[in-house]
């Protein structure tokens, strides 16, 4: 199973980023927390890997009938969406929703996760318009 979904786009990290946070809100989805994995390793280990954030995205109402299917789902909220460098190009990464069906097997999970998965891929479709039409 691929755990993943994703794009690649010919502009810089932060630009994406930007338009990201935009296409992510018109789907519904707030980042709660974001992550600069580039500037932590850095720091840490004297390591840099390039531009790599990790962005902590939660649509509520998705969330809340997620939790009211299984209170524990919460070990894998928010969405996480990695935002790297790649070469030339910028790679936006998104877990595929559908993990919260399969790790917990709570089949009544399946149409949050459904929803979910469509709202990420229409704020990824969103960003990919934006920078390439």
């Amino acid at each position: 199973m691929t755990y993943g979904i994703g794009i690649r786009v010919p502009e810089p990290v932060d630009e994406v980023r930007n338009r990201l946070l935009d296409a992510l809100r018109e789907q519904g989805f707030g980042v709660l927390t974001e992550i600069d994995i580039q500037a932590t390793l850095r720091e840490k280990q004297g390591v840099d890997i390039g531009p790599y954030v990790i962005l902590g995205a939660c649509n509520p109402s998705l969330a809340a009938r997620a939790l009211d299917v299984d209170r524990r789902i919460g070990m894998l909220l928010p969405c996480n969406v990695v935002v790297r460098a790649d070469g030339a190009e910028t790679v936006v990464e998104a877990l595929d929703p559908q993990v919260m069906v399969t790790v917990p097997e709570q089949p009544a999970l399946r149409p949050v996760a459904d929803e979910a998965g469509r709202r990420i891929r229409d704020a990824l479709e969103t960003l990919s318009a934006t920078i390439t039409g």
